[in-house]
C-alpha cells in the first residue's frame, strides 16, 4: 500500500527519472523544463506529469519553484516519491492550502515505485492509484496520531493569531508525512524563502506579514537576489529590484534579521554541538549537522518560515539519533598533492555516490580541512545528493560509530575526481567572468584570494566577483582586504549570490564564467545559461589576470588518473 502526503485528483503521462532533482537550479520556473544540464530529463517538460523521483535534493528553494509552477498553470499533475521527501510537498501543501491549487503528492514502497514507473499513464483518486490494469489502495497520513503540548493545542485553535495557526497546521500535516510522534522546540531559525525565485514567493511572505505573521525565535535571513542598499545604482531594472526588495522586506517586517547570507554558520555565535535548530538552505543545513553537530532537518522554503512564527518542527530525520546514521561508507582516494579544487570535486561525487542516504566517508583520515575547504565540500554534496548531512571519518564530529549495521559500501577514485573536473571544464578556456563566494566567501576566504592576486591587476576584458556576507563585508572593510581586492579590479557584492544573482550584476556579455564552487559550476549552466570552468582557488586568481583558465588537468589529477589522457578536451 501507498501513502497519501498531499490529497488531489490528478491524472497524465508517467514521467520518470531514478535521480533525484532539484527544482531550484533544475527546473525553468516559467515554464516546468528541466534545466539542470547534467539530469537524465533534461528538456523534458514536467506540465501535466505524473512525476516519479525517488526524492528531491538540492536547494530548499525548490518549494518555491514548485508553487510559482502551479500557480502559473506548469505544475506537474502530481509528484510520486520512493524515499521521505520535504521539499516539493511543503510547495504543494502550500499551493493547496493557501492558494486552492492542490497537487498530489505519493510515497510508495521501492518495488510499486518501480512498476509504476514502468506504465505509461496513470491516475489518483479516491484513495486510489491506478495504472493500466493495476491498482494499488493508499493510505491518507494519520495526522491524529501526533502529540501535542497544550501550548500547539492553543496555537492551533488560533490563541496565538491566523499566521501561527497555519504554520503549525502545515507543520503538524508534515510531521504527520513523517510519522512523527510530537514536535520540538528549536532554538533559532534561517529563512531560505527571501530569495526571489519568482512571484509566487512574494505572493507567499505578503500574505503571510499582512496576516499579522512574527516570529518567535531568533531568526536570520539568506542572501537575497539584490544588493539590498545598491541595486539602483548596479542598474538592476525596477520590475525586477522592487519585488525582490519587497520580499526581503517582508520578512524584515515579520521580524527576521536582514542578515543576508547563505553562509549563516559564519555569523557570530554559530549553533552549538546538539542544538536544535530550524534551518533552511541546503549549504548551510548539510554545515551545520556535518561539521558544527547542530541538529536541523533540511527544510524547505515556506516551511522555514512556519517554523520561525511557532518555534516548532516535526521531531523526526536527524533530529533523532537514528536518524544521523550513515547507511552508505564511502571510501575516497586522495590523490597526494592536492590542492584546495578536491573538497568541492569530492563533495559533488560523494553526493553521487549517496544521493539518497548518508555517508561515512574514509580515506581523508590524513587530511587536514579548512573551514573553507569543509564548507566547499558540503555545498557541493548538496547539488546531489538529497541527505542533509555527512559524516568525514577523524574530521566531522559524530563520524565515529556513525556507520549503521546494514549499511553498503562505494568507492570514489581519482578516475572519478579527473571526469568529474572534465565535466566542469568542457567550456572554451576564454573566460570573461570569475565567480567567487557560493556559499558566501568568509574573510579567510577573501584574505586568501588577496593573496593569490598579490597585488596583480585583473585582465581589463574579465569581470571579477565575490559574494559575501553584510558581516564579512564589515570586517574585510576595517581589515584593509576590501580595499586590497579593489585595487586587483575585484568586485565585492553584499546580499546576494550566485545562485540568487541577475543581470547587470552578473555581466551580460560574460560568455564563459570560471569558479572554484562545485555548487556553482553544477549549477550556473541552467541559472545563468553561460558555459563553466571551475579550478582551485589559484587557478581562478591566475585566470582574473590572464583571462584564461588551465588547459590540462592540474598536477595532483594528472598522476592520479592512470591510462586517461591529461588533456581537456578543447572547447567549442
Amino acid at each position: 500500500m501507498g501513502r497519501i502526503i498531499a490529497e488531489a485528483k490528478a491524472r497524465g503521462p508517467i514521467l520518470a527519472s531514478a535521480e533525484g532533482l532539484s527544482f531550484w537550479g533544475g527546473v525553468d520556473a516559467a515554464t516546468g523544463c528541466v534545466i539542470d544540464a547534467h539530469h537524465p530529463l533534461h528538456g523534458c517538460s514536467l506540465a501535466g506529469k505524473i512525476l516519479l523521483l525517488p526524492t528531491s535534493r538540492g536547494s530548499c528553494t525548490g518549494s518555491a519553484v514548485l508553487l510559482e509552477l502551479a500557480l502559473g498553470g506548469n505544475a506537474p499533475a502530481a509528484l510520486v516519491f520512493r524515499e521521505e521527501e520535504d521539499i516539493l510537498t511543503l510547495g504543494a501543501l502550500i499551493a493547496g492550502r493557501m492558494f486552492g491549487k492542490p497537487l498530489g503528492v505519493l510515497r510508495l514502497g521501492a518495488e510499486d515505485w518501480e512498476r509504476l514507473a514502468r506504465e505509461g499513464r496513470a491516475e489518483i483518486a479516491g484513495g486510489r492509484l491506478l495504472a493500466g490494469d493495476w491498482a494499488l489502495d493508499l493510505a491518507p497520513p494519520q495526522e491524529e496520531a501526533l502529540e501535542l503540548s497544550a501550548a500547539d493545542r492553543a496555537m492551533l485553535d488560533g490563541a496565538d493569531g491566523a499566521a501561527a495557526q497555519l504554520a503549525l497546521e502545515v507543520i503538524c500535516k508534515v510531521a504527520a508525512g513523517h510519522g512523527a510522534a510530537r514536535l520540538t522546540d528549536v532554538t533559532r531559525a534561517h529563512i531560505d524563502g527571501c530569495i526571489y525565485a519568482s512571484p509566487a514567493t512574494l505572493t507567499f511572505a505578503r500574505r503571510m506579514a499582512d496576516m499579522g505573521a512574527r516570529v518567535r525565535v531568533p531568526t536570520t535571513m539568506n542572501a537575497i537576489s539584490v544588493d539590498h542598499a545598491e541595486w539602483r545604482t548596479q542598474g538592476v531594472p525596477p520590475v525586477f529590484g522592487n519585488p525582490a526588495q519587497a520580499l526581503a522586506d517582508a520578512y524584515v517586517e515579520m521580524g527576521a534579521r536582514p542578515s543576508f547570507t547563505c553562509a549563516p554558520y559564519l555569523l557570530q555565535e554559530p549553533p552549538a554541538f546538539g542544538e536544535m535548530i530550524g534551518w533552511s538552505e541546503s549549504n548551510a543545513v548539510i554545515f551545520a549537522n556535518s561539521v558544527l553537530g547542530a541538529r536541523s532537518v533540511k527544510h524547505p522554503d515556506f516551511m522555514d518560515l512556519f517554523i520561525a512564527l511557532t518555534g516548532r518542527a516535526p521531531l523526526s530525520g536527524v533530529y533523532l539519533d537514528a536518524g544521523r546514521a550513515a547507511r552508505r561508507a564511502v571510501h575516497a582516494d586522495v590523490p597526494a598533492g592536492h590542492d584546495d579544487a578536491l573538497w568541492p570535486l569530492l563533495g559533488w561525487l560523494i553526493g553521487r555516490a549517496a544521493p539518497d542516504r548518508i555517508p561515512l566517508v574514509t580515506g581523508l583520515e590524513e587530511t587536514a580541512p579548512s573551514e573553507a575547504d569543509l564548507k566547499a565540500l558540503c555545498a557541493a554534496f548538496g547539488t546531489t545528493s538529497a541527505a542533509p548531512m555527512l559524516h568525514l571519518a577523524g574530521i566531522t564530529p559524530e563520524a565515529e560509530g556513525a556507520l549503521a549495521a546494514d549499511a553498503d559500501a562505494a568507492r570514489i577514485g581519482a578516475e572519478d575526481l579527473a571526469s568529474a573536473w572534465r565535466q566542469f571544464n568542457a567550456a572554451p578556456a576564454e573566460v570573461d567572468l570569475i565567480a567567487f563566494g557560493s556559499p558566501h566567501f568568509s574573510a579567510p576566504e577573501c584574505r586568501a584570494l588577496a593573496a593569490a592576486l598579490a597585488g596583480r591587476r585583473c585582465a581589463e576584458d574579465t569581470a571579477v566577483i565575490a559574494t559575501v556576507g553584510r558581516d564579512v563585508l564589515e570586517t574585510i572593510r576595517a581589515d584593509g582586504t576590501l580595499a586590497a581586492l579593489a585595487a586587483s579590479g575585484v568586485q565585492v557584492v553584499p546580499d546576494i549570490c550566485w545562485c540568487s544573482i541577475s543581470e547587470p550584476v552578473f555581466p551580460p556579455s560574460a560568455r564563459t564564467l570560471m569558479t572554484n564552487s562545485g555548487k556553482y559550476a553544477h549549477y550556473a549552466p541552467g541559472l545563468s545559461g553561460r558555459a563553466v570552468r571551475f579550478g582551485s582557488l589559484a587557478d581562478c586568481a591566475d585566470a582574473a589576470i590572464t583571462g584564461r583558465a588551465p588547459e590540462r588537468l592540474p598536477h595532483w589529477l594528472a598522476r592520479g588518473a592512470a591510462g586517461q589522457s591529461a588533456k581537456l578536451p578543447k572547447g567549442m
